[in-house]
């Protein structure tokens, strides 16, 4: 299953978001693809970014990855970084954009 999601990164910390997923531990990255993730892609246009998640299951990869303290202290990390005017983290596996069109 393919998942999209949109966040956005604060405007004052885009060189530190950017900076910190160029060194994203390899035991988060392991956790992430045991949890059955294929592939994580981030793209970001301003301080818009959006995911392209490609898995097993989502509800299962957020549910297994939510309790590891590689991904807690991770996502504390990135909560400092992004802005969360809406909090994308309470509607958990239901956070997926909607697919509007496919080729």
């Amino acid at each position: 299953m393919r998942v999209a999601l949109h966040t956005k990164v604060r405007a004052d910390r885009i060189e530190e978001y950017d900076a910190a997923h160029r060194e994203v531990p390899p035991e988060l990255t392991r956790a992430i693809r045991a949890a059955g993730a294929k592939e994580w892609t981030i793209w970001r246009s301003g301080t818009d970014l959006f995911h392209l998640i490609d898995c097993e299951d989502y509800a299962r990869l957020i549910a297994e990855l939510e309790r590891l303290p590689v991904n807690v202290t991770w996502q504390a990390r990135m909560a400092e970084l992004l802005d969360v005017t809406h909090d994308y983290s309470d509607e958990g596996a239901d956070a997926g954009l909607p697919v509007v069109w496919e080729l």
